[in-house]
């Protein structure tokens, strides 16, 4: 074990309590649907799956879509809150599930956006498109290249509502994407998600995510059904700083797919632990350099290195760097210059590319010509360290 390890491991070991130790984790609860997945939300590690890449209808889950695109027209200012939208024929007699507009009346984006996410108004979501894209087809084009740039690789939308469509598909793990986006890309709209109630026109109607009134930690995200698709909820869940994403699509009825989202919720806070090792842009090692006007350059990451792990072998990780001691200037500033890898035993739990965080040019000439000699020098040495 070198240095940096022995030091990363003493201060996990001096950090966390004793007490706590490490134990298996069991399979996690067997469900009657068709695929769900359990994401944690900062590792991006699966927890638990089933068929999470087959093609499933989404139904009203696609209208997370819906409300990321107009998230995006918002934060362009290309959209405004206090905007108001007439709403046309077509988005009044849309069927399904209603915000109950009028045709005609003009109706803040604030209000509509509650609306889809709320009340999952069919008739809102057609609207917001019609306005966003001149088309609800338009719009779908919109959400098709969003699923791109985001990474859903197995997913095409045809409208913005979810109502059934033979080209309208996705899978528990590109909607498990989706909600991440949702979380990451639009903090303060994602906030609408946890409310409970919303009254429009003299109707008061309740979100359709019942986990908000039976389980404390979930704050999102949304409900969906359709004849094909059955009972689908994508929920989002946050204790203490671990936030759990769960897709579960296809189940019986509502109460069981609150029952199973609750279940693989309670199952990923109960055996496993999420932790941030390291901040992007910050210095883990300073690694020696040669022929450059420093002697040594930072190394860090590109992005923060979060691990989520089985609950009790914290105290268990082994980080290690790997950096080439004959580093050579040079050196620009992100440039690849080793990895960083986290093991727990045998298993390795995460890796990452390590980068310089500076530039450094190359010395002057008396400077190369000593690095030259000091170099040939620490490579003897290594080479005799190795024979020995």
């Amino acid at each position: 074990m070198n240095k940096f390890s022995r030091y990363l491991k003493g201060f996990y070991l001096a950090l966390f309590s004793p007490l706590v130790f490490a134990f298996s984790v069991p399979s996690a609860p067997d469900m009657n649907v068709q695929s769900y997945i359990l994401v944690d939300y900062h590792s991006n590690k699966v927890l638990a799956e089933k068929d999470s890449e087959k093609r499933i209808d989404p139904a009203s889950l696609t209208k997370m879509m819906t409300v990321y695109i107009v998230d995006a027209e918002l934060e362009s200012g290309r959209l405004s809150l206090d905007q108001e939208i007439a709403v046309s024929d077509k988005a009044w007699r849309t069927e399904g599930s209603r915000m109950f507009v009028e045709t005609g009346k003009k109706i803040k984006v604030d209000d509509l956006l509650k609306g889809v996410i709320i009340q999952s108004g069919n008739d809102a979501s057609v609207a917001l498109a019609e306005y966003v894209a001149g088309t609800e087809e338009a719009f779908a084009e919109l959400m098709n290249q969003q699923a791109v740039k985001l990474g859903m690789k197995n997913t095409h939308f045809t409208n913005a509502t979810g109502i059934p469509d033979p080209n309208h598909y996705t899978t528990a793990k590109d909607l498990s994407i989706l909600s991440q986006a949702l979380v990451r890309d639009f903090p303060d709209s994602y906030k609408v998600y946890s409310e409970k109630w919303f009254t429009f026109n003299g109707i008061r109607q309740p979100n359709r995510n019942r986990l908000l009134w039976s389980e404390p930690t979930v704050d999102g995200i949304k409900t969906g059904h359709s004849s094909t698709a059955g009972f689908c909820l994508a929920a989002s869940a946050l204790k203490d700083g671990m936030r759990l994403i769960s897709i579960v699509v296809g189940a019986e009825n509502d109460n069981t797919r609150n029952q199973y989202s609750q279940q693989l919720l309670r199952y990923g806070f109960r055996f496993y632990e999420t932790h941030r090792l390291f901040e992007a842009q910050k210095p883990i090692e300073s690694s020696r350099i040669w022929m450059g006007t420093k002697k040594n350059v930072a190394l860090g990451l590109t992005e923060d290195l979060y691990i989520t792990i089985p609950q009790g072998t914290y105290k268990d990780i082994d980080a290690k760097i790997h950096v080439d001691k004959n580093l050579q200037a040079p050196i620009v500033k992100g440039a690849l210059q080793g990895k960083l890898t986290v093991n727990i035993g045998d298993n390795l739990v995460a890796e990452q590319p390590l980068i310089a965080l500076e530039g450094v040019d190359k010395g002057s000439l008396w400077m190369r010509i000593q690095d030259y000699v000091s170099l040939g020098f620490h490579k003897v040495l290594k080479s005799k360290e190795s024979e020995a």
